[in-house]
């Protein structure tokens, strides 16, 4: 078997022009290599080899491909002998992974084969069985197609609990290995296994070769959560993969540009109108592995993202994760109420390519956001909009680039580009930049707010509200945990001691304890991992080892098991996750009270660190500077006693005892 990388390297390294030139004679036309058509048998130079893309083309039998897929369809070669064939011109050894050590074909097959049965079952569904009817009747809401449908083998789960376990029992898939590739599940109160996916329609995901690898659902009806996906597999890693990059890859390169889009829909309803370079991650912001398999196709990214605070906090995250993988970033803004799915139900694909033709730099927008809602009307506005620039500009992997931003924000602020210079060469504060630093986040754009007034965030900068979960605005918004009558809540009374945390000394954060118990809970209510993260961020854990461990259960998802959450981190990270997070199970209580306290402590912890700020301001501001610092201060005091009112260095959870 030849490994995956070793193929992209293969593709990469390969001379188009010279293996396709043996078979077509090709002549230059400006950059692009031109010939008649191989495939049907064409007179005209119409087919056309792209040596920078690294793929052809031809014009009138639309006939496509990369260097590999030309000698599968030229020679009638299959996928390895064409690879082989291609790695031997390119002078490259094939690297093939040894089958001594294993008998038979590649272990992660039969789940590709099993999962491509069970989407065959689930489509058969959609449109056979009575009871997808619902489904049916949603998609047509949606105006998807059932061309459109059958394109993306568009699926249905059924609610009845035997039915797929039956289906796929009859081709040979036993429910060990239904259990082992997520399709079904078996809850310990449980004796029989059931399925993972009920009443949901169902979007089949493959990576990057086309191979099927697990599901996307969308429950139909009422029920939570509203999308789910398959657990983590051999072939199946949240964080790694992108809806739609089979499809999008070619097309990314053709057309020298990628775009991002946040859901199902908005990818399938983008492809079906013939803008087909584009993908979606299988959550909200991209992932850094995510982020390199964009990069890997194109260097041109246009981010289309929901315009809602939640999902412009998701764009710019994205953005700065593709900044750092030196790609070059564009927001694309569509009205109040659209998303890329209705949008170009309404407009069509030329109306979304206008809006491409408008799209704006990623720090660009976050520039006139910051502007339009008054930011750098005062000290206290600039040096918070420069906390949430900053973080942009560190993770620009182009120097260039990264000057430009520089000049930017100096023109924005009045800051010289000199300090701002060496302010981006530092590590991000831990007192002013907190907030910056959970994700650099982002604004919307109806945020305004008359220069001169005391602001908080523009909405989705930082403080985006909450998703729209069922039970959330209820658990955790921002209010003082208060006991029931005659309970004292154990480790939350005493004031808060720095513990020792192993590999990194004694740490003199305020909060260290809070973090502490608030990851402690989420291991018990993993559900609330991606909630949490809307409020303060991986960095918004100041210890390092618990922002790691946090931001680990956020790749894995909550069904992963402990055993996958520590392999995913250093050998010091998992001696803090065993011996300081999972101590003491039965001491929690309740998780949902916890994580409340502990989001309203880290709050209060901001807040403090935010008045100190605006008393050392107080000191150098003009008079009208400081009518706004004092209105500012006033808000926070008044936010503070809404949440406990004590300083952080006094409330907290005191120590347990080993």
């Amino acid at each position: 078997m030849i490994p995956d990388d070793q193929i992209e390297q293969i593709r990469e390294s390969a001379d188009i022009v010279g293996v396709i030139g043996e078979y077509v004679e090709l002549k230059r036309t400006g950059t692009d290599y031109r010939g008649p058509c191989p495939f049907h048998q064409g007179t005209n130079r119409n087919f056309s080899v792209s040596p920078k893309k690294k793929i052809y083309y031809c014009f009138v039998c639309h006939e496509g491909g990369d260097v590999f897929t030309f000698l599968q369809k030229r020679l009638g070669l299959d996928w390895p002998a064409s690879v082989r064939l291609v790695a031997e011109k390119s002078g490259i050894e094939i690297r093939e992974v040894e089958r001594s050590h294993r008998e038979g074909p590649d272990p992660r097959a039969r789940f590709w084969e099993m999962n491509a049965a069970a989407a065959e079952y689930f489509t058969r569904v959609l449109w056979e069985d009575a009871g997808a009817e619902p489904a049916r009747e949603y998609l047509a809401q949606r105006g998807i197609s059932r061309e459109v449908a059958d394109r993306f083998a568009l699926g249905f789960a059924p609610r009845e609990i035997g039915l797929m376990r039956a289906a796929l029992n009859a081709l040979g898939y036993e429910d060990a290995a239904l259990l082992d590739g997520g399709l079904m599940v078996k809850p310990e109160e449980a004796s029989e296994p059931r399925p993972r996916f009920r009443r949901r329609l169902m979007f089949p995901i493959f990576d990057a070769l086309g191979r099927h690898v697990g599901f996307g659902g969308r429950v139909i009806g009422e029920g939570e959560p509203k999308y789910l996906n398959s657990p983590e597999t051999p072939v199946f890693t949240k964080g790694k993969l992108l809806y739609g990059l089979n499809v999008a890859k070619l097309a990314a390169r053709r057309e020298e540009r990628m775009l991002v889009v946040e859901g199902y829909f908005d990818a399938m309803r983008l492809m079906a109108a013939g803008i087909e370079e584009v993908v979606a991650p299988l959550g909200t912001a991209l992932t850094e592995t995510q982020a390199q398999l964009v990069t890997r196709y194109a260097q041109k990214v246009y981010l289309l993202y929901d315009a809602d605070p939640p999902g412009q906090k998701a764009a710019f995250r994205s953005g700065d994760e593709l900044l750092r993988q030196g790609a070059a970033v564009h927001v694309v803004t569509l009205p109040d109420g659209e998303d890329p799915d209705s949008y170009v139900a309404h407009h069509g694909a030329d109306g979304l390519r206008a809006r491409l033709g408008e799209a704006v730099d990623l720090f660009e927008r976050k520039v006139q956001i910051l502007e339009r809602a008054g930011w750098f009307g005062d000290l206290a506005g600039k040096r918070r909009a420069l906390d949430r620039l900053l973080p942009t500009i560190r993770a620009t992997a182009d120097p260039l680039m990264r000057d430009i931003y520089i000049a930017r924000a100096s023109e924005a602020s009045g800051v010289s580009r000199e300090l701002l210079a060496e302010e981006a060469k530092r590590n991000p504060s831990r007192s002013g930049a907190s907030r910056a630093r959970r994700d650099s986040g982002a604004a919307s754009e109806d945020a305004r707010a008359p220069r001169g007034e005391a602001m908080g965030p523009p909405p989705g900068m930082n403080d985006a509200p909450p998703p729209d979960e069922p039970g959330f605005q209820e658990q955790f918004q921002r209010r003082p945990f208060r006991p029931r009558s005659g309970e004292r809540r154990r480790g939350w009374n005493q004031p808060e001691e720095r513990p020792s945390i192993r590999g990194w000394g004694r740490t003199s954060q305020p909060g260290a304890l809070t973090e502490r118990e608030l990851l402690r809970a989420l291991m018990h209510q993993r559900g609330s991992v991606d909630a949490v993260a809307e409020r303060i961020g991986p960095d918004g854990f100041r210890v390092p080892a618990y922002g790691r461990i946090f931001r680990m259960l956020l790749q894995v998802g909550e069904d992963a098991s402990l055993e996958t959450i520590a392999a995913g981190l250093d050998d010091e990270t998992v001696r803090v996750l065993q011996e300081e997070v999972l101590v003491e199970p039965e001491s929690i209580g309740d998780p949902t009270a916890t994580i409340t306290q502990a989001l309203n402590g880290l709050r209060i912890r901001e807040i403090d660190e935010e008045m100190e700020r605006i008393e050392r301001e107080r000191s150098i501001a003009a008079d009208e500077e400081k009518d706004a610092l004092t209105a500012r201060a006033k808000k926070l005091r008044d936010e503070k006693r809404a949440l406990g009112g004590k300083s952080f260095r006094t409330q907290g959870f005191r120590k347990r005892r080993a």
